[in-house]
C-alpha cells in the first residue's frame, strides 16, 4: 500500500500467486485489516442441515445407538432409518450432544511392518476371543476367528463355551470342507498349538499333529503385534458384533450360529481388500470324510500285552484277531477317540477290532487358564441340578442333636 514492494516481489515470500496478492490489496484498501475476515463467518450456510433434523437423529441414537460409535450409527442410520448424513457430521453432533467423547490419540509404538501375503489361504492367522458377547443376556463365551492375511476376509466364525482343541478342531474341519487346506496357519503360542514345557521342544500337540498329518505348516507368533491383523479383527468384532446381536435379539450361541454367516459376508464387504494375485492358495484335502474324522480328534499311542490289550483312560481293550495273533504281541497301536467318545484302534494305518473288558473311573482332565470358568460353570450347573441331601431320622447326626437337646431340657 505504501508502493515500496511490489506484488509480484510480495507473492514469492508468502508462496501465493499475484492473483491471489492482487485480492488481499483490493480487501484491504476499503475496511483496513478487518476486510480479510471472510464474510460468511458466523452466518449459518446455505446448506446446513436443518436443528429440528438435528434433534430428531440425536432422539433416535439415544434412543436406539447410545453406546454406538458414530460410524457404527451412521451406518444403521442409513440402513434403519434412511438417513443421509455423513458419519463426521453425526460424530460432531455427538460429541457436541455429549453421547461420544473423542477418544485421545495414543503414543505411537513402533512395530515393524509386515506385508501382506500375496495369495489367498497363503496365512491364515487364527485366535479366541473371550468376551461377554451377549452382555448380560447370556453366559460369556469364546469366538473363534479365522482371518486372512492377504484380504483381511473372515474364513470362520464359530462361539464355542472355551478355548480348546477340541473346538479348534471342531472349526478347522468346517474350514477344510468350505475352503481346502491352507498354506499354514498364524497362532499364538497356547498351549493348544505349541508344548511349551521345559525340555520337551519338539513334541507335538494334538492340534499341531493334526497339522503336521494335513500338511500345513503352524506358525506361533512372538507377541500380539506379530499377529494384528486378527487381534483388529477382535477388537472389530467386540464392538460391532456385540451390537448386531443385540439389535437382532439374540442371546445364546445356537441362534448366534444361524446369524454369524450373514455377519461374515456383510464384514467381508465392508473391510476385505482384493489380494495382490488372483491365484487361490487353499489345496484340496486329499483324505476321506472317514480318514479326516480320524485326524481330527485325539490320539494315544499304546503297546499291546501278551494278551493283546491295551488300557487307554482306565479301560482296558482286548483285540479281535483272527488266529493266535503272535505277531502282534508289543506292536504299537494308535487310539484314536472322538469328542464323542468313540474309540477307533488303528495298527499300521488299519482299523482293528476290538471290545471293551473293563471299564474304570475317567481320569480328571487336565485344565488351563482359558478353559477353567468354563469347568467352574459347569460344576455349579451339576451341583444346583442335585437334589439338596437331607439326613434320615435315625443318622448320628441327628441322634447327636436329639441327645444333646435332651440333656439341655434337663438341666
Amino acid at each position: 500500500m505504501s508502493k515500496q514492494l511490489g506484488q509480484a516481489d510480495a507473492m514469492r515470500p508468502l508462496g501465493l500467486s499475484v492473483r491471489q496478492v492482487k485480492r488481499l490489496v483490493a480487501c484491504y484498501r476499503q475496511p483496513g485489516a478487518s476486510g480479510f475476515v471472510s464474510g460468511p463467518r458466523g452466518k449459518q450456510p446455505n446448506n446446513a442441515i436443518a436443528e429440528e433434523v438435528r434433534q430428531e437423529v440425536l432422539s433416535i441414537v439415544r434412543k436406539c445407538y447410545a453406546d454406538f460409535g458414530p460410524t457404527l450409527a451412521c451406518e444403521k442410520l442409513v440402513e434403519g432409518h434412511h438417513s443421509s448424513l455423513s458419519a463426521e457430521t453425526l460424530r460432531q453432533w455427538m460429541i457436541a450432544d455429549g453421547l461420544w467423547v473423542a477418544n485421545r490419540c495414543k503414543q505411537a509404538r513402533l512395530h515393524p511392518r509386515r506385508p501382506r501375503r500375496p495369495g489367498f489361504g497363503e496365512l491364515v492367522q487364527i485366535d479366541g476371543s473371550p468376551h461377554a458377547w451377549f452382555e448380560d443376556r447370556g453366559s460369556p463365551c469364546t469366538l473363534l476367528v479365522f482371518i486372512d492375511d492377504a484380504t483381511s476376509r473372515l474364513l470362520a466364525l464359530r462361539f464355542v463355551p472355551a478355548e480348546t482343541t477340541q473346538a479348534y478342531m471342531e472349526t478347522l474341519s468346517g474350514y477344510l470342507n468350505q475352503y481346502g487346506r491352507p498354506v499354514a496357519l498364524y497362532s499364538d503360542k497356547h498351549s493348544i498349538f505349541r508344548v511349551n514345557a521345559a525340555g520337551r521342544s519338539g513334541e507335538l500337540t494334538q492340534f499341531s499333529r493334526a497339522l503336521k498329518t494335513l500338511d500345513i505348516d503352524p506358525i506361533h507368533a512372538n507377541s500380539p503385534q506379530a499377529k494384528g491383523r486378527v487381534e483388529r479383527a477382535n477388537q472389530t468384532l467386540q464392538d460391532r458384533l456385540v451390537k448386531e446381536l443385540r439389535l437382532h435379539g439374540i442371546s445364546d450361541r445356537n441362534a448366534a450360529k444361524a446369524f454369524l454367516p450373514a455377519f461374515m459376508i456383510d464384514y467381508n464387504q465392508r473391510f476385505g481388500i482384493q489380494a495382490q494375485h488372483p491365484r487361490d492358495a487353499h489345496r484340496e484335502v486329499l483324505p476321506s470324510t472317514e480318514e479326516r474324522a480320524l485326524i481330527l480328534c485325539l490320539h494315544a499311542t499304546r503297546r499291546l500285552s501278551k494278551n493283546l490289550t491295551c488300557q487307554f483312560k482306565n479301560r482296558e481293550y482286548p483285540l479281535q484277531v483272527a488266529g493266535q495273533g503272535y505277531r502282534l504281541r508289543g506292536a504299537t497301536v494308535t487310539l484314536c477317540e472322538t469328542f464323542e467318545g468313540t474309540v477307533t484302534i488303528l495298527h499300521n494305518g488299519r482299523p482293528m477290532a476290538y471290545r471293551l473288558l473293563a471299564e474304570g473311573e475317567p481320569p480328571i482332565p487336565l485344565e488351563d487358564e482359558k478353559s477353567i470358568h468354563h469347568s467352574i460353570e459347569q460344576a455349579k450347573a451339576k451341583q444346583q441340578a442335585r437334589p439338596i441331601y437331607k439326613p434320615a431320622p435315625d443318622h448320628p447326626w441327628n441322634q447327636e442333636t436329639r441327645i444333646a437337646a435332651a440333656r439341655a431340657a434337663q438341666r
